[in-house]
């Protein structure tokens, strides 16, 4: 049987929630919406919560929310998955790459900054830290150099709900919590903690970024009379005042007399350009369902995690961040090794689907068109020459583990 770096775990209790929503009234745009979001703005201690189609989505509108456009630049990570930069190029903006941490993997602040400082021509608006495999950034230190340069924070969490870091008074914050960050970002991908087939969801601590949200994640229209711009008249289908019969008349001017609010049912305004990047309620529910359990999800990675890091201990051969991190949520578990290539396909050989995260982005033949080229970050590069992510999924059994185990060191000591 194969055993692949990541798998959905899917119980009876998520089948029956999306059973019964197939059953039930709405398929979308129904109550298993605002249920899911209020329910992770809890989750992860945020004050609102957005759900919309997917991860690259979420990325996409918190760009547009915060008013990103061309001639402006956005700084992250190259070891990310493509979207989190080009949610940055959907709006027209730049994207500006600093090299990582070698020993977090993480996007090293003292990079950014000199970017900043060394800033001549670059109209730089925001940051896109990421909590790369699961690890969470501090954010806090992100926070203070955002506020000298006046920039944004948009956190890409799509590998950690449920990751906290802890700042310099010793206080825990989840990733996403929206403590420091503007806007932060997570997917539901079938691979990542919370699985919906496809889905992501936005939270924040900033209710304008929030209602933006809303707008902008269904065409940018609005169905609340408190925002309307047109005037009652265009809202009735009543164009010429001439045409106006004295009950209509009368109508109108009774509503303006009032509060102006006495539009009819049906009307709903476009107010700017938005999206369809909505979620179902079907995804929704199994959102939902596996929410309910993402606290056992977790506990199960972190301990097949342990596992791999005794295993690894004082091998050569192997190097691996050390211990079992504190806050870490453990998307991935990657090791960096010799003969990358070699242990990769030996361990295809044994039935054993391991994978690479990631190619750099700035080496990607669309980025290198803007300049970026290799040698642009040493730390990048050597960690991508190495890297491997290892099985990591709560439904790993130790057998399983152990075979991989066996496998990776049986290849270095033939």
């Amino acid at each position: 049987m194969a055993i692949p770096y990541g798998r959905q775990w899917i119980s009876d209790e998520d089948i029956e929630a999306v059973v019964s929503v197939l059953k039930s009234d709405f398929l979308t745009q129904g109550p298993e919406i605002p249920r899911l979001e209020q329910s992770f703005a809890n989750y992860t201690s945020s004050h609102h919560a957005v759900a919309v189609s997917n991860g690259t989505a979420a990325l996409h509108l918190c760009c547009m929310a915060l008013d990103l456009k061309a001639g402006d630049s956005v700084i992250t990570t190259p070891i990310t998955f493509a979207a989190t930069a080009n949610c940055a190029r959907y709006v027209g903006a730049e994207v500006i790459f600093a090299d990582i941490d070698p020993e977090t993997w993480l996007l090293d602040i003292q990079k950014v900054e000199d970017i900043l400082k060394n800033n001549r021509k670059n109209r730089i608006k925001g940051i896109i830290p990421v909590d790369f495999a699961g690890r969470a950034v501090n954010m806090e230190e992100f926070r203070e150099i955002a506020n000298r340069y006046d920039l944004w924070l948009l956190e890409d969490a799509c590998h950690a709900p449920g990751g906290y870091f802890t700042d310099s008074n010793g206080l825990q914050h989840n990733c996403g919590s929206g403590t420091f960050a503007d806007l932060a970002i997570f997917s539901f991908h079938p691979v990542k903690h919370i699985a919906a087939g496809e889905g992501g969801m936005v939270t924040s601590r900033n209710k304008k970024l929030y209602e933006r949200m809303l707008h902008l994640r269904t065409h940018g229209i609005s169905k609340d009379q408190n925002c309307f711009q047109n005037p009652v008249e265009i809202a009735l289908g009543v164009f010429e005042e001439s045409s106006l019969n004295e009950e209509i008349s009368d109508r109108l001017v009774t509503s303006s007399n009032s509060m102006g609010k006495n539009y009819p049912g049906w009307y709903m305004e476009m107010q700017e350009l938005g999206y369809n990047y909505r979620l179902t309620d079907f995804q929704a529910a199994l959102a939902s369902s596996q929410l309910k359990r993402a606290a056992d999800n977790l506990q199960k990675r972190r301990e097949i995690a342990a596992r791999y890091y005794r295993a690894f201990e004082g091998m050569e051969f192997i190097c691996r961040q050390a211990g079992v991190v504190d806050g870490h949520a453990y998307h991935l578990y990657i090791i960096e090794v010799t003969d990358r290539i070699g242990l990769y396909n030996y361990l295809r050989s044994k039935n054993i689907f391991a994978q690479v995260h990631y190619i750099p982005v700035h080496l990607m033949p669309y980025y290198r068109q803007f300049g970026w080229q290799a040698g642009d970050f040493p730390n990048a590069e050597k960690y991508y020459s190495h890297c491997l992510s290892l099985p990591m999924y709560p439904t790993l059994s130790v057998s399983e583990q152990d075979y991989v185990i066996e496998s990776v060191l049986s290849y270095y000591t033939r």
